[in-house]
């Protein structure tokens, strides 16, 4: 079978909690603050679910990788996902959730825990995030299905992979692969924190690997060593086929050589913006797929992440394709 999309990312059983800014508040012994992503411990991350267990209101697969994945496989776009996971309860649910949502489960096991994401959603919709990684740091370079990978017409890689040396491993492998056999690749800057991390490095694959390169206007920013996301886009232009800066509500810049399309946002009443990035990247990974122009790509972007933003939680039940449809003209 050929897919539409290889995609590599950490594999998170996400655990969503709606809190007030008071229970944020006394998580601040944590080093955690609003908005921000943090990763935790194991003994940390429990402690911080027995603070929120009484706000619980979803429980996934998940991790910025998957949300993607599943949001093409809702466009009726194909693909596969890489990842390790725990020999755990959550490890087994992971693999048959994926399954069921349409996208191969291609994912290492081995005895330990499956990675964990707390998702803290305040009244304003912001998201806290506080991760524990478990076994997806151990993401091995056999866990690389190269069949799956060539068979594939991308290969969607998130920043959050660049953790540790096995890992970088594996995403060199893909990625070197990927450029042997004529497969595009996509990378997503992910967080601020993985760019401000891994900035040299991140620099460095953009220009030996990268054909997409998918980020919001602080990382993109932060990578160039610009001020403002326009002179970002154009920057990050110089060094691959498509750059890609979303602006939260202003919209969305989208650059191939001298070519700009500036997406406007699609407007809805904003309940979670947890995901909006993750199913941006499902829909440009769509048209990109599907050969559609860049305005189209970007408008079908740009619907699909407000559609995430208009509910709570990473992701969507369905997807309405009668809408992308309509998009594309």
């Amino acid at each position: 079978m050929s897919y539409d999309v290889f995609g590599m990312c950490n594999a998170l059983y996400d655990i969503q909690a709606e809190v007030t800014d008071e229970a944020l508040g006394l998580l601040a012994g944590f080093g955690i603050e609003k908005g921000g992503m943090f990763l935790v411990d194991e003994d940390q991350q429990r402690e911080i679910v027995a603070k929120v267990y009484t706000s619980l209101v979803n429980a996934e697969p998940g991790g910025s990788g998957a949300n993607t994945m599943i949001g093409l496989a809702q466009m009726g776009g194909t693909g596969c996902y890489t990842s390790r996971v725990g020999r755990d309860e959550h490890g087994e649910l992971y693999r048959e959730k994926l399954a069921a949502r349409g996208i191969k489960p291609n994912l290492g096991g081995a005895d330990g825990e499956t990675g964990i994401c707390v998702v803290l959603v305040s009244p304003d919709a912001q998201r806290t995030m506080c991760t524990y990684l478990g076994l997806s740091r151990d993401l091995r370079p056999e866990d690389v299905n190269l069949d799956d990978l060539r068979r594939s017409k991308y290969i969607y890689v998130t920043g959050y992979l660049w953790d540790t040396d096995n890992q970088k491993e594996a995403v060199l492998l893909a990625m070197r692969e990927a450029n042997r056999a004529g497969v595009k690749v996509a990378l997503s800057l992910s967080d601020p924190f993985c760019v401000n991390r891994h900035k040299e490095d991140f620099q460095r694959i953009l220009r030996d690997h990268t054909d997409v390169l998918f980020g919001n206007y602080q990382e993109a920013q932060a990578l160039t060593d610009t001020d403002n996301p326009f002179d970002a886009v154009r920057a990050l232009a110089d060094h691959c086929d498509v750059a890609v800066v979303t602006m939260d509500d202003r919209g969305s810049l989208i650059q191939a050589g001298a070519d700009l399309h500036e997406i406007p946002v699609y407007p809805v009443t904003a309940v979670d913006t947890t995901g909006a990035g993750d199913m941006y990247a499902a829909g440009l990974l769509y048209g990109l797929t599907k050969g559609l122009p860049l305005n189209e790509t970007g408008r079908i972007a740009s619907y699909a992440a407000a559609q995430v933003v208009a509910k709570l939680g990473p992701r969507l039940e369905s997807v309405d394709r009668e809408a992308i449809a309509a998009l594309s003209f």
